[in-house]
């Protein structure tokens, strides 16, 4: 089940302002010639990569060819390549290494993120944000309806595609005797989406696909309405309608 980048793009200026507020953090005066933006998705990051810093050599990486796909179409004269973070050999230097919504998805960050700062150039950065949202209801939920009788079996790994959640103190431990500086907070986004059912658009692009992965269309469509059942029951509207959905998120900003 490749990543949509049409569905992923439903949500484009959800899904941007966090990499904004990364790239923000990012100190004014790194000078970048070289910079890559792993797990860039449909470039929507990139973008913001080579509008600040449209001189240097921005290379962006993803799994997913329809990702890849439209990430071209945006940026015609930007390199893109398919490949696993997990498996990706390129050595560096980098002035910048830029991770959005993806380092979430791999295993093993005690050894991963040392390995990312690695390959940083003397001065570079490593920007990571990643979604701090596993203990909101709309990922408890998730693993809570995946355990029930009709879906079980199927998706007993489906929680597992998601890398155990670390705190900030976790990240600081790790990298403070590796970094020079280091800056790390956590911010709580409130979106304004029209209902449950927008919720499940939403988490269609992103948290649910490894649940949703494994099952036939009839079941996926009696998951979905289940999940969203179980969505109007813990997230209450506003008289209008609106579901304001908490959406917590880590950063960090470390240079060697």
């Amino acid at each position: 089940m490749d990543w949509s980048a049409t569905q992923y793009l439903r949500f484009e200026a959800e899904r941007s302002r966090p990499a904004r507020d990364l790239l923000a953090g990012v100190p004014a005066d790194l000078a970048v010639r070289r910079g890559v933006d792993l797990g860039c998705g449909p470039g929507n990051s990139t973008e913001l990569l080579v509008a600040r810093w449209p001189d240097a050599e921005i290379v962006g990486l993803d799994t997913s060819a329809d990702m890849l796909a439209a990430a071209r179409a945006r940026l015609p004269s930007v390199r893109f390549e398919q490949a696993d973070i997990a498996a990706w050999a390129d050595p560096g230097p980098f002035d910048l290494v830029f991770a959005n919504a993806v380092l979430q998805w791999l295993p093993d960050h005690a050894r991963l993120y040392p390995a990312l700062m690695a390959r940083l150039a003397p001065g570079g950065a490593l920007a990571v944000q990643v979604p701090d949202n596993l203990d909101e209801p709309s990922h408890r939920l998730m693993r809570e309806i995946a355990a029930e009788p009709p879906w079980r079996d199927r998706l007993a790994g489906a929680a597992a595609a998601r890398a155990p959640r670390h705190d900030a103190a976790w990240y600081f431990r790790l990298l403070a005797p590796r970094a020079r500086r280091l800056d790390i907070w956590r911010t709580t986004y409130f979106h304004p989406l029209a209902g449950p059912s927008a919720v499940v658009e939403w988490l269609k692009g992103t948290g649910l696909r490894p649940f949703l992965a494994p099952l036939g269309e009839p079941e996926r469509a009696a998951f979905l309405a289940r999940y969203e059942e179980a969505l109007a029951d813990a997230y209450p509207v506003e008289a209008d309608g609106t579901l304001l959905l908490p959406f917590p998120r880590l950063f960090l900003v470390a240079g060697p």
